[in-house]
């Protein structure tokens, strides 16, 4: 492959990524079709279909590129001793992040459409979910290590018991997504979970 044709593709790519990303703002999940993708991009359907098999797939790489800017380095979170305060922290970001109406409705559709497509949620659980669910486990492990949490908490309930409320609650609407939430969620969890 030539460089001209190798950046052509590369722009391509990214013009389908960038107008499924708006696209899914714009019109929703539901109304959003490979035939506006491409419209949208200035290419044809054909090359839509050669690199993705469908429209959750093209919404997840997008989500994944545009969101973050690139993949690449692995997902890390901070540490610096207080495992309180780191995780305040992290889920604060995460609350911002969920309630970012950039972000809110290509995040709801892939919530959605991995429940339907086990293609989409292999890729999803490999490509997002698998990463962030290690770095979490990390800094959990950290913090245990450290004599924070018992030696023999099971690290992967403890993620779901922390980060599940914060998501349960954003997916399902059940009440106000806030940063005093996501406090409260923290001490909680820690309080059952410290030795």
């Amino acid at each position: 492959m030539t460089p001209s044709t190798a950046r052509r593709k590369e722009t391509s790519r990214r013009a389908i990524l960038t107008a499924a990303f708006e696209l899914v703002q714009e019109v929703g999940y539901a109304k959003l079709s490979i035939e506006g993708i491409a419209a949208r991009a200035g290419v044809g359907k054909q090359t839509i279909y050669r690199w993705w098999p469908s429209k959750g797939a093209i919404l997840l790489e997008a989500f994944l590129i545009l969101s973050e800017g690139a993949e690449g380095a692995p997902p890390t979170l901070p540490d610096t001793g207080d495992l309180e305060a780191d995780l305040i922290a992290v889920l604060r970001a995460t609350v911002e992040e969920l309630n970012d109406p950039r972000l809110e409705s290509p995040m709801r559709a892939l919530a959605i459409e991995i429940t339907h497509d086990a293609d989409l949620a292999a890729a999803y659980a490999e490509r997002l979910d698998g990463p962030l669910r290690e770095a979490k486990r990390r800094r959990l492990r950290s913090a245990q290590e450290a004599g924070q949490l018992a030696g023999d908490l099971d690290l992967d309930v403890a993620m779901d018991m922390i980060w599940g409320p914060v998501l349960n609650r954003w997916l399902y609407r059940s009440g106000p997504l806030t940063t005093d939430y996501a406090d409260r969620v923290v001490t909680t969890a820690l309080n059952g979970l410290r030795r």
